[in-house]
């Protein structure tokens, strides 16, 4: 068979074809890696429901000139975990941003990581108010709560219901003094006082029966309860063996819906606690609970549904500057993300402030008596909202190197 220079000239255009088709039609990937505790004790705080929640939101996101791909991974609520698996997120899978971090000490290690390889941080499981503060970074944001979201939401609004008197059982390290500290001032300031208070090691303690003898002693007419998770079950299940419900109410600073199922409403009916989200607070809430409720067994709660919250807003910021952008830059994705309203079914209307705190309304609950329960998760009753203005840190408290005096 003879080869002409015109058969040699198309067998070589050919070959190169599909090549060129594939560098035409490929799209840019945005990775997303949903980092948490997946085994340990806040697994059912966040763990694998946020991973469901931000998946939904790239689901109803829909086609934008780009992909995405959700990671998950289990820091096991250390720092140093946390820190190896994002690198190498970063390092060799691509990953453009990290969210919902849990443990206030991954999540500041991962702020630092993300300003140093220009990507992207958003906390939406993580307590403390550090992240918006003296730790802030051009890199980082802060979704759904903090400590002083909670301080003063509990804490102003049960003093203007009556709980003019409080006693403090808090866990004995930096979160819980910190946590109490706050609470306490927002209660003076409300015209409350303190009677009393007392820290308790952790995580050693099971048994909170001498802290719960003393609060009832104090009179005070609120025991207000610093820890969190199985601390705040384990104290709920014992004050209601002392009675503590006879004579004063319980405050949790720190409490979520799945904490109030394991404890059933029959010992947690009448604690005070707040959430920025519940799936029962209005008709778009409700409508995202509808299209999530088969994918999950636990319904989520206000960090599970921060996941979704800020990965649609994230993906609107790629869809408005461009998927490569983005890639490119993570501060200045951040920064199209502060400049871009907030809007969703989960948190409705709200905005991301220059120090990368997440504005919206805070919602003061109290647990339902079983006989107002229609089901397993109807479980609070609204009795105060504190405006998206007043229920987080004012910006010139926060000491965030980006605000300018």
């Amino acid at each position: 068979m003879n080869i002409t220079r015109r058969t040699a000239l198309l067998a070589a255009g050919a070959a190169t074809l599909p090549a060129f088709r594939a560098r035409a039609q490929a799209r840019p990937v945005i990775k997303i890696g949903v980092i948490n505790d997946q085994s340990g004790p806040y697994r059912d705080l966040n763990g694998p429901t946020s991973v469901v929640c931000t998946r939904q939101a790239v689901q109803e996101f829909g086609a934008a000139g780009f992909d995405v791909e959700v990671l998950s991974a289990d820091h096991l609520n250390k720092p140093d975990v946390a820190v190896t698996i994002a690198r190498r997120w970063f390092d060799q899978e691509g990953v453009d941003i990290v969210m919902d971090c849990a443990a206030s000490s991954a999540a500041l290690a991962l702020a630092s990581l993300v300003k140093e390889k220009n990507k992207v941080m958003i906390a939406t499981s993580t307590a403390t108010s550090d992240i918006s503060g003296k730790a802030c970074t051009p890199n980082s944001i802060h979704w759904v709560y903090d400590t002083y979201m909670t301080a003063k939401s509990t804490g102003n609004a049960v003093v203007k219901a009556g709980g003019s008197s409080w006693y403090f059982v808090y866990p004995n390290y930096a979160f819980g003094e910190a946590l109490q500290r706050d609470t306490a001032r927002f209660v003076q300031a409300a015209g409350g006082k303190v009677v009393g208070s007392e820290s308790y090691p952790f995580p050693e303690t099971t048994d909170f029966s001498s802290a719960i003898i003393k609060a009832q002693a104090s009179g005070a007419k609120v025991l207000g309860f610093c820890g969190a998770g199985q601390d705040l079950i384990n104290l709920m299940k014992q004050a209601s063996e002392f009675g503590v419900g006879k004579t004063m109410s319980i405050a949790a600073m720190i409490a979520y819906t799945q904490d109030v199922k394991s404890i059933g409403l029959e010992l947690a009916q009448g604690l005070k606690l707040s959430e920025s989200y519940y799936w029962d607070l209005n008709d778009r809430t409700r409508s995202f609970q509808n299209r999530i409720k088969d994918k999950v067994q636990l319904w989520p709660n206000m960090a599970q549904a921060g996941n979704y919250s800020c990965t649609l807003h994230y993906l609107k910021a790629v869809k408005d500057m461009g998927a490569a952008a983005a890639k490119a830059d993570g501060a200045a994705a951040v920064a199209r993300m502060k400049a871009m309203p907030t809007d969703d079914d989960c948190f409705g209307p709200g905005k991301v402030r220059e120090d990368g705190r997440k504005i919206h309304p805070a919602y003061l609950f109290e647990a339902k008596k079983p006989s107002e329960s229609k089901h397993p998760w109807d479980l609070y009753k609204l009795i105060g909202t504190t405006p998206a203005e007043e229920a987080f840190r004012p910006l010139s408290e926060g000491a965030c190197p980006l605000v300018k005096a």
